[in-house]
């Protein structure tokens, strides 16, 4: 089974990258974070470094389209089954890119997609 990535996960309980957080432990999901500010959310450290995540089949982004410019090359080099682009973070640009690399971009939101059993 493979790992999801939070990209932009926060320590703040009302962002919703906090909330998906919690919500992937508590649905089992195998789970690693990427933020600004390190820390821990339901068990899981918030790395602050961009690290070489192996198994990584999904990536759950909670940057808006102008904080992903920088991370374009590492999330393709993570080889990621699939990007989730939650709501605030839709990046038409992104997509085409994952596209051509095989990579599913899918526009949705994480916590509607563990609430109604699609995750």
């Amino acid at each position: 089974m493979g790992k999801t990535l939070v990209m932009g996960a926060s320590l703040d309980p009302s962002r919703y990258s906090y909330l998906a957080v919690n919500r992937l432990v508590s649905a089992g999901e195998d789970v690693v974070a990427f933020g600004k500010r390190k820390g821990k959310v339901a068990g899981i450290s918030i790395d602050t470094e961009l690290l070489s995540y192996k198994n990584i089949d999904t990536v759950s982004l909670y940057l808006n389209s102008q904080n992903q410019k920088t991370f374009y090359n590492y999330i393709v080099g993570l080889k990621p089954k699939r990007v989730i682009f939650n709501p605030g973070a839709e990046n038409p640009e992104f997509y085409n890119i994952l596209e051509s690399h095989g990579i599913h971009a899918e526009v949705a939101c994480t916590l509607v997609l563990l609430a109604t059993k699609q995750y």
